[in-house]
């Protein structure tokens, strides 16, 4: 009898014929491309650097196609995105310690938004590792361990015949639910030195489902059928998942109103009679969700943003499926389901009880009108008018990222994102520069659409050399700048606390000149020309810029009353 496990793949003719006469001239660097042309990877993302030249001097015996940055922590922005449009792991390459310690911020984003990220590093030579102090340039006493903390899996190579391998171990854990970043060192002699090892070819790799254990979908699709008010909070876990149509279907077969997180913008339709889209910073939703008798949590840990800043206190039975374990309960005692969104979804669709609630859409409709009521209330006519400009300039399959500035804070509660995975932002970590090189690596992962940046003045400058970057490709991104002459959002924190704002105000240049001098068509515009002109930008070919002088204000929280 023969088991799956005993099946042995045997080399064909051309393989063995290949794998006996390598072609002359390769080193390490050249394993590592053909590992990850294997592995299926089509572009990388990176920028070079002293230790790491053997990588990418292989790239040119390569069909890998090079998408170089500026800036490490842009480049790492640039593969997140590539990584959450695709759902493949996006290599990004980069040199050692400045140039590493330099991506972290942008490897803490996508750990933070589960976006796979192959981050390949180089050290120094092998006679560096371990801690001695040999004086090589960039040399840092423990490199792994400054990644250790935010990363899902550290990988260090110390031979060439371990970078096959230990590439596809990365590639596998940053696949691996949830989706996550992942990173790779290999020392500079160990890429420089000439290989005799064949040509890499193999390359499949499997990672793990993490189905949930049926005794916990049997407990929570009972609940949920015997529910008199259930209602669904819908996370990223759901977008990653690619779960928008198992929400969907059973949010109406429970008659369950949904909120949407800042993370899972377009999990669910924003015009459904049962959505209560992404208010979630409001008390009206807060209070709707805590007087529901059963709440479905997926693909979200309950996190400070998705629970009103902590004022969220559920009175009913909790049930939470998250694929990232840590996070399971983390917050609120549940019926906690460990399992990715999609499977989750599909045993509960497979056993849950039809309910039948037409009070549910009227419900919806008046906290969506208490919202309006309260919005109405605070003058913020500018800042609607400004949201809805874009999002009638924008093509409804479009994506968008935006930077954490003050309209894209409107945009995570009152934004339709039309469809899944279409709008970005840099919500998971809250660093600042995100936007526009996301934005690049998102127009490199699908051309066929156009892209939208959106950042405020002091976010832009984070990101402003590569504008160098996307007129080099000709990528297909438009950059919306909100220009307040500030950090708007610290000024209106600080303002709010002290009195009066302190280190926000900033000097800027002329941004329409500044693109202009890189070759890239500026416009500058006001709130009432804004959607023409971004719709126009949005539809030329290559990268644009369009400015936007205007002063925002947020809402009102309602976390402090």
């Amino acid at each position: 009898m023969t088991h799956d496990h005993d099946l042995v793949l045997r080399p064909t003719a051309a393989q063995t014929e290949a794998a006996l006469n390598p072609p002359p001239g390769r080193n390490g660097g050249d394993l590592v491309v053909e590992t990850l042309a294997a592995l299926g990877a089509t572009t990388v993302f990176g920028l070079p650097g002293q230790h790491a030249l053997g990588m990418f001097d292989a790239l040119r015996r390569s069909d890998l196609r090079y998408i170089g940055l500026r800036v490490e922590n842009n480049a790492g922005f640039a593969a997140d995105a590539y990584g959450r449009i695709t759902g493949e792991a996006a290599p990004l390459l980069l040199s050692t310690g400045p140039g590493a310690l330099t991506s972290l911020a942008a490897l803490q984003e996508a750990r933070a938004a589960s976006a796979p990220v192959l981050a390949i590093s180089s050290q120094v030579p092998t006679a560096g590792l371990g801690g001695g102090r040999h004086g090589y340039l960039h040399e840092l006493p423990d490199q792994a361990a400054s990644f250790r903390g935010v990363v899902k899996s550290v990988h260090t190579v110390r031979t060439q015949s371990q970078i096959p391998s230990a590439i596809a171990e990365a590639w596998t854990s940053a696949l691996t639910v949830p989706h996550g970043p992942v990173w790779v060192e290999i020392p500079q002699d160990v890429l420089l030195a000439k290989t005799p090892i064949p040509v890499v070819t193999g390359g499949d790799t499997f990672p793990e489902e993490l189905p949930p254990r049926p005794e916990l979908t049997a407990v929570a699709a009972d609940l949920l059928s015997r529910a008199e008010r259930p209602a669904i909070i819908a996370g990223g876990g759901v977008v990653r998942a690619d779960a928008s149509k198992k929400l969907r279907q059973l949010a109406e077969r429970l008659q369950a109103p949904v909120v949407t997180t800042f993370g899972g913008k377009g999990a669910f339709p924003w015009t459904h009679p049962l959505s209560l889209q992404s208010w979630l910073e409001d008390r009206h939703t807060t209070d709707f969700l805590e007087d529901a008798d059963v709440l479905l949590v997926v693909g979200s840990g309950l996190g400070e943003l998705s629970s009103n800043y902590h004022t969220f206190e559920p009175r009913g039975r909790v049930i939470q499926i998250e694929a990232d374990l840590g996070k399971l309960e983390s917050n609120h005692p549940a019926l906690g389901i460990h399992a990715d969104a999609r499977l989750a979804l599909q045993a509960l669709l497979e056993t849950v009880g039809e309910r039948t609630d037409p009070a549910a859409p009227e419900r919806v409709r008046e906290v969506l009108a208490k919202v309006r009521e309260r919005i109405a209330s605070q003058e913020l006519t500018l800042e609607q008018d400004v949201l809805a400009a874009v999002r009638k300039a924008l093509p409804s399959g479009a994506p968008s990222f935006w930077d954490m500035t003050i309209l894209a804070y409107w945009a995570w509660s009152a934004f339709d994102a039309k469809a899944p995975n279409t709008m970005h932002s840099a919500q998971g970590a809250g660093g600042l520069g995100y936007g526009f090189p996301a934005a690049l690596g998102a127009a490199a992962a699908d051309p066929t659409h156009p892209v939208l940046a959106v950042s405020g003045d002091g976010g832009a400058l984070y990101s402003i050399a590569e504008l160098a970057t996307a007129r080099q490709y000709d990528l297909n991104v438009t950059w919306l700048i909100v220009d307040d002459g500030g950090y708007g959002i610290l000024r209106e924190y600080m303002t709010d606390a002290f009195g009066e704002p302190a280190a926000t105000e900033l000097t800027r240049p002329d941004y329409v000149a500044l693109a202009e001098s890189f070759g890239v068509p500026g416009v500058r515009t006001s709130p009432e020309t804004l959607e023409a002109d971004l719709a126009k930008a949005l539809a030329a070919p290559g990268p644009s810029v369009v400015v936007l002088p205007a002063v925002l204000r947020m809402f009102a929280p309602t976390h402090l009353d």
